[in-house]
């Protein structure tokens, strides 16, 4: 298995990567918690959720985050990621299918900085950061 890597001539400002997430299920909320440890009612208990007024669960924040870091590491080795920080700004329902983005803000040939999101097909941004990354 090879390490994904990209230099700095393969990027300029501007450049958009993308990465479609799956549908956020049920099911795959359960994972997560058992995965995670985060076993927040609001998440997993639909039942939970109405008694707090919430009309069912919701993904956890830090499994979106999750899927951002999956954008970064389909395109850079994980020890090239200088840094990585994240603002959780609306809450991902589920049932959607968020979509990761990262925007190329500064390039040159050892690093890129990039700006972050996670949106939902309604174009709502439940997630805004900025990532760091060693190039070649």
């Amino acid at each position: 298995m090879t390490s994904p890597t990209t230099t700095g001539t393969d990027l300029v400002h501007g450049q958009e990567i993308y990465l479609a997430c799956p549908r956020i299920t049920r099911t795959a909320l359960a994972l997560y918690a058992g995965a995670s440890g985060d076993h927040n009612p609001v998440h997993i208990d639909t039942d939970a959720c109405r008694a707090v007024g919430i009309d069912d669960v919701f993904a956890h924040g830090m499994l979106s985050m999750a899927y951002l870091s999956r954008l970064l590491t389909d395109h850079w080795a994980q020890e090239q990621i200088v840094s990585f920080e994240v603002r959780f700004s609306a809450i991902t329902p589920v049932n959607s299918a968020p979509t990761c983005t990262g925007t190329v803000t500064r390039a040159d040939d050892s690093v890129a900085h990039l700006d972050l999101t996670v949106a939902l097909p309604d174009g709502t941004v439940t997630l805004r950061g900025a990532a760091v990354v060693r190039l070649g």
